[in-house]
């Protein structure tokens, strides 16, 4: 089998289409070359998405002198040479999922979606609270690309409310967004005893696909044929429809696949070949992706209403005004932080004029983040085993996740895009915006996507994982800091933790941040000795021992508490900020 030399990758968003050239180097491995970039055409007036590719594409042409469109400005492809691309253009995938029990079959249909990379329009339940007229008027209204449709096990009894929830959608006669004429896909990932019935309901209305149960057991989730049903449909139904979408996945070397998808595959890679925790954020301007696998387990959400543009407006109203003026290190006025806030949304695509916009920008981020985590929490959870025999109002009642597989201690690391944490001036600032918002525990690498290529990575990695995993490590992921926090609360400037390093005694108190200098690749051992009152991983008070390594900041001890103390009152707070920017060698002013 020949090997591949060089691999085109392309990512069509909304507004821009991204292209990268990959090469394969003297010594075996693979190395990003060149990048691209093009206005997305998938609206008028061209209509046709290819134009927008080839356009990027031309790009890397003229930045290499080599040739990788043929005469009909078609990417090339051969054994040795590949073509990728992903997609999120035209709105993405936007689905809406139902189940029986909105905290039980409803949540794992939502989770196996989001991890296919759908934006969810809404959540329909037996028990969501809604009268049926309502559901059918809401399905009417949504037009979705697809309806994931889940409820009961495979080894309890029949389930009517299953049978409820398929006459409400042939009562709806819902239509796709995107196909005149088309019937819309409709996945049934429920008990294998109601398909059946299933079929009967809906068979002459929808386009019916029957996958295996998202619930076989109430203890149990089993997403993958769902996320795999979905990719297959995303590509023969939505792709096809939209412009130059059918053009260009003959193109392709493989099968084209969404944006979130991607970076999923390129999260959930790097985490096998590293056998890592990880933890990602996609803060854009209008929704914020997070992504994470912990214990080998994938999951994905999107916060659809918080952004750092079209949204930020958003961000204020569910943070409060409060608690984004708790990042700032001045007391301004709120009316003035307001109408920043407001500016932005309504001119999204202008930029920080000065350090004090940039950092009412910055807090809101923050913000933003911290809601999308906290989001992110609540559907990453664990499976519990609970008792079968049980009728339908009693599983009501029941809780179906168990804790939250987020486990701060066991994280390893975090990975920051989006303009506001990939563009931001300094380094640092995209460090502590990363730690006020996630309040890392522990140890924690914080990194960030240099120029967000982890899409093209993630198709790439479907196909050669140790060629995306090689540019990842290299070209994509920026180390910043190792940061080491931890766990417990005191009074200002009493005593938090010990740190010997390189036979160098580093005494920090409760409420400092410290910078230390660590060159990136450098490493050292960092021996941590709590207070009686903190904990870093083993047990209050008790000492640890930490393998580290630098990064373009060095290495940060962070010992602020956790949660992070902030002072009450509005001068104290402001003054603490500016300790802290100091700390990290940002300007506060």
């Amino acid at each position: 089998m020949a090997i591949v030399q060089s691999i085109v990758a392309t990512d069509c968003g909304s507004t821009t289409t991204k292209a990268i050239l990959i090469e394969r180097q003297p010594d075996g491995v693979y190395r990003l070359v060149a990048r691209g970039e093009a206005p997305t055409t998938v609206e008028a007036p061209f209509d046709d998405v290819t134009v927008g590719v080839a356009n990027a594409v031309r790009e890397l042409e003229e930045l290499t002198s080599k040739s990788f469109l043929d005469a009909n400005g078609r990417p090339t492809t051969s054994e040795t040479h590949l073509y990728l691309s992903t997609s999120s253009a035209g709105g993405g995938l936007q689905m809406t999922v139902a189940g029986v029990v909105k905290e039980m079959s409803a949540e794992s249909a939502e989770r196996a979606a989001l991890g296919a990379g759908a934006i969810i329009m809404d959540t329909l339940a037996v028990n969501d609270g809604r009268k049926d007229y309502e559901k059918v008027e809401r399905i009417r209204s949504l037009r979705p690309d697809m309806i994931l449709m889940s409820g009961g096990t495979d080894d309890g009894n029949v389930v009517p409310q299953v049978q409820e929830i398929a006459e409400i959608l042939r009562s709806a006669d819902p239509k796709p967004r995107l196909g005149i004429g088309l019937k819309l896909p409709v996945i049934f990932a429920g008990s294998k005893l109601m398909r059946e019935a299933v079929t009967e309901t809906l068979g002459d209305t929808v386009d019916l696909r029957i996958v295996d149960n998202l619930r076989p057991s109430l203890a149990q989730e089993n997403l993958p044929p769902a996320r795999e049903e979905i990719h297959e449909l995303f590509l023969e139904h939505v792709m096809q429809q939209a412009p130059g979408y059918s053009k260009l996945k003959t193109w392709t070397s493989s099968d084209i696949m969404s944006t979130p998808l991607a970076v999923g595959k390129i999260m959930e890679t790097i985490a096998r070949e590293r056998s890592i925790n990880v933890l990602g954020v996609d803060i854009g301007g209008a929704t914020t992706d997070v992504f994470s696998v912990f214990k080998g387990i994938y999951n994905r959400t999107v916060s659809a209403n918080l952004g750092m543009s079209y949204s930020i407006c958003n961000v204020l109203t569910e943070a409060g005004l409060e608690n984004i003026k708790r990042w700032l290190p001045f007391d301004l006025g709120d009316s003035y932080i307001r109408n920043q806030l407001r500016n932005k949304m309504i001119r999204p695509t202008t930029i920080p004029q000065d350090l004090k916009d940039l950092q009412i920008e910055q807090a809101a981020a923050r913000e933003a983040l911290r809601l999308a985590f906290e989001h992110h929490k609540s559907l990453a959870r664990e499976m519990v085993g609970v008792q079968q025999s049980r009728d339908i109002g009693e599983i009501f009642e029941q809780a179906a996740g168990g804790k939250t597989l987020v486990d701060m201690f066991s994280l390893d690391m975090i990975i920051g895009s989006g303009g506001v944490l990939a563009h931001a001036p300094e380094f640092a600032q995209t460090c502590i915006m990363m730690m006020d918002a996630y309040a890392p525990e522990g140890l924690t690498t914080l990194a960030k996507d240099s120029i967000f290529m982890m899409p093209q990575l993630g198709v790439l990695s479907v196909l050669l994982p140790e060629a995306a995993t090689q540019v990842f490590e290299k070209d994509c992921l920026i180390r910043l800091a190792d940061c080491i926090a931890p766990v417990g609360t005191a009074k200002d400037g009493e005593a938090c933790c010990t740190f010997v390093i390189n036979g160098t005694t580093h005494d920090v108190k409760f409420g400092q941040l410290v910078l230390l200098p660590l060159e990136q690749g450098a490493t050292a051992t960092v021996e941590c000795r709590p207070a009686k009152n903190f904990d870093l991983g083993q047990g209050k008070g008790k000492s640890v021992t930490f393998n580290v390594q630098g990064g373009e900041v060095g290495l940060i001890l962070d010992c602020r508490g956790r949660p992070i103390a902030i002072p009450d009152q509005d001068a104290a707070r402001a003054a603490k900020m500016r300790e802290w920017l100091k700390a990290l060698k940002l300007r506060s002013e």
